[in-house]
């Protein structure tokens, strides 16, 4: 089960510069075959299917740890589509003066035909992600080994996207994106060399390019986030200090679990869009939840809420 909070992952800024077209080129880092879809699925699949899971406990911990975080990384994905594409359209509910005429210049239209002119479950060509995406083997070494190929193949997307846009509210979330996913490259690299005792992390970095080389990222580093895995979960998954140990090879740092999730804040607010009829409820009367705080004792989550 998934504890949702609230909030958002990570502070993103508002864009300096809307972009429909790079929202497009960022739909990759959600909906793509190395998106973070795919790391989500994959790993929760590999989480319920885990067989033996008792004897070897550390690795199932670490797999429903990263896949509960991956949840997150999808939302901090969403929301960077959604600020890049806020700004992309005239605010005019009048059809006739075709508010919506500059979307026809848009690499993906998907964004404006088939939603409120938000993130999708889709590549950056447009193309639906699909559950063909999931490798789930049931053989620990050969998941773990998937992972790995998976979590750096995800690493490549991020610095190509991160060249193609630069834009800060996307590129603050490319940088994290790297941050937290070179630390899932490395927690997979050491699951290998405690299981076969392999030193996978030879490998690393592939690409052959810091995470320092980022600004952003290196932002994220100051405060730990390269080195801190979280277990997602109040009393559950502690035994991925089993495997999370020891010092990060970078900076040589020493690696910690912690209980719980990354802090977050409050997220982005996303205005309406009533040319694209979105929300689109005009008629709404606020005054009935009015009435129905009262009878539940929830005045001052109302207030809280207006």
């Amino acid at each position: 089960m998934i504890l949702r909070l609230d909030e958002l992952a990570l502070d993103l800024p508002k864009p300096k510069n809307p972009s429909a077209n790079d929202a497009a080129a960022i739909q990759e880092l959600l909906g793509g075959k190395f998106g973070e879809m795919s790391t989500l699925m994959n790993y929760t699949f590999q989480s319920f299917n885990f067989r033996g899971r008792d004897r070897l406990r550390p690795f199932y911990s670490l797999t429903a740890a990263i896949a509960a975080e991956e949840y997150s990384h999808i939302e901090a994905v969403s929301y960077a589509i959604n600020l890049l594409l806020t700004g992309t359209t005239k605010r005019d509910p009048d059809p006739v003066s075709g508010p919506l005429v500059g979307a026809a210049d848009a690499r993906n239209t998907h964004h404006f035909i088939a939603s409120g002119q938000a993130a999708l479950p889709m590549d950056s060509m447009g193309r639906p992600w699909t559950g063909d995406n999931v490798f789930s083997s049931g053989n620990l070494r050969l998941d773990l080994l998937h992972n790995f190929f998976l979590e750096c193949g995800a690493r490549a997307n991020k610095m190509r996207v991160y060249e193609m846009v630069t834009d800060p509210c996307a590129r603050t979330m490319v940088g994290y994106l790297l941050v937290r996913g070179g630390l899932h490259v490395y927690a997979y690299a050491l699951a290998l060399e405690k299981l076969t005792g392999v030193d996978v992390k030879k490998l690393m970095p592939v690409p052959n390019l810091s995470n320092k080389a980022f600004p952003e990222a290196r932002e994220f580093m100051k405060h730990g986030l390269h080195r801190e895995l979280y277990t997602f979960s109040a009393n559950a998954y502690k035994e991925t200090a089993f495997i999370w140990n020891g010092e990060h090879p970078e900076d040589g740092s020493q690696l910690v679990v912690k209980e719980g999730a990354i802090k977050g804040v409050p997220y982005p607010v996303l205005e309406e869009e009533p040319q694209l009829n979105s929300p689109g409820e005009d008629d709404f009367d606020p005054e009935m939840f009015a009435d129905i705080a009262k009878k539940l004792g929830l005045e001052k989550e109302l207030r809280a809420y207006r």
